[in-house]
């Protein structure tokens, strides 16, 4: 494996392992690093509370990669999505069939994705390394890359997909712009009443949106977003009184909550790099930006980093460019910083818009989701870019039905 064209990619999460997939597959020597061992298909899993909302564009991936007829058997399709406010009468609903499209995305535990991408990357002849970066130097043609096992390794490029508390980003000294929203995501998988029926649901409170995601089995995902305070409090219920409180707090939408698994709280925090790329150096998917998980965006527009990625290098090395060099690398950041940003910003004037307002801001609010409700036009154009079928899109994120 020559040196020059070599990518490492420190971190084997989704994003991870999907760009190292997306490499492998167009003939870019790739080695993943990651202390962890990487997941097998079939194993059994603990019960995660964390879930991914896929949209199509991040099915359109995953397919193009060929994991996703192993990840399809455990993801729920949703075909509606209903949104509704609680201090009011205002609510929105989404339906595929308003979009021509069979579902508006899918419900997908990550364990399945990563055991899916983990094979695909064993197909492609991912160089697999239960390793980690703990420095590196870059040089004129390569960049030197330090290991903790010892080891030392030369590349064309280095790309941290190690997560929001990258260690690559850091020695890179690239510096994080950081919001603390004050709140925290509660997530547990529980069980409820009444069927969900296929259907993804959110209510928002003022203090934060309570949301279920439909399960393949049966049972659903939770993401309360509260106080760190209430957040607290709920955690520390038993069972019984924390399956009350969320039934309580939900209207009583499925029934009352029968049981809860694997409860878990996350401090919630907007994060996003001054730089996604320096030479022979690039940040993909939470290393390069964290977002607010109302739409629950996060690792789609990870995914998006990785296709983006995955296409500029795979371009410049057949155009005989230099893949780590920095007008290769700006071609990534320009295409995909703008995005994030975007949905950034569209994140928190939503959180805005839906926290504890006056009287006035309220009636506004309300009367905003029962006229775009009204408005079919409307929420098409809206459901789309949800469901990632509009924007600049890298070539293997483009859905085909």
């Amino acid at each position: 494996m020559s040196a020059w064209t070599r990518v490492v990619i420190a971190g084997a999460g989704c994003v991870g392992s999907a760009l190292a997939c997306a490499l492998a597959s167009r003939g870019v020597p790739v080695v993943l690093l990651d202390p962890q061992p990487p997941p097998q298909p079939g194993a059994r899993q603990a019960v995660d509370p964390r879930v991914y909302a896929l949209t199509l564009a991040s099915q359109a991936v995953l397919e193009g990669l060929g994991a996703w007829d192993a990840v399809r058997p455990g993801a729920c399709p949703y075909e509606r999505m209903e949104v509704w406010d609680a201090e009011g009468t205002g609510s929105l609903r989404f339906d595929a069939a308003e979009t021509g499209e069979c579902c508006l995305g899918h419900i997908v535990e990550p364990h399945r994705i990563l055991a899916a991408l983990a094979a695909c990357g064993e197909r492609f002849g991912v160089e697999r390394r239960r390793d980690r970066v703990t420095d590196f130097q870059v040089h004129a043609r390569h960049v030197e890359v330090w290991l903790a096992s010892g080891d030392r390794m030369e590349a064309a490029l280095l790309v941290g997909a190690d997560g929001a508390g990258s260690r690559v980003r850091t020695l890179a000294g690239i510096p994080l712009d950081v919001l603390d929203y004050a709140q925290t995501a509660v997530v547990a998988t529980v069980r409820t009443e009444l069927p969900h029926g296929r259907v993804a649901r959110q209510r928002f409170m003022p203090s934060g949106p309570l949301a279920f995601l439909p399960l393949a089995d049966g049972r659903s995902a939770i993401v309360w977003t509260t106080t760190p305070e209430a957040a607290e409090e709920l955690l520390a219920l038993d069972e019984a009184d924390f399956c009350a409180a969320v039934t309580e707090a939900f209207g009583r939408r499925l029934g009352r909550v029968l049981s809860a698994e694997a409860r878990a709280g996350f401090p919630l925090r907007r994060r996003h790099a001054a730089a996604y790329v320096q030479p022979r150096l690039a940040l993909v998917g939470d290393a390069a930006h964290t977002i607010h998980p109302l739409a629950g965006q996060g690792v789609n527009l990870g995914l998006l980093d990785a296709a983006a990625l995955a296409q500029v290098v795979a371009q410049a090395r057949r155009r005989g460019r230099d893949p780590g060099a920095l007008p290769t690398l700006r071609r990534y950041e320009r295409w995909r910083r703008g995005d994030n940003l975007m949905m950034m910003r569209a994140m928190d004037g939503f959180r805005w818009l839906f926290g504890p307002r006056p009287a006035p801001v309220r009636e506004v609010r309300n009367l905003g989701l029962r006229l775009v409700d009204r408005l079919v036009p409307v929420k098409q154009l809206l459901a789309r870019r949800a469901m990632g079928l509009t924007g600049d899109l890298p070539e293997l994120a483009r859905y085909l039905p």
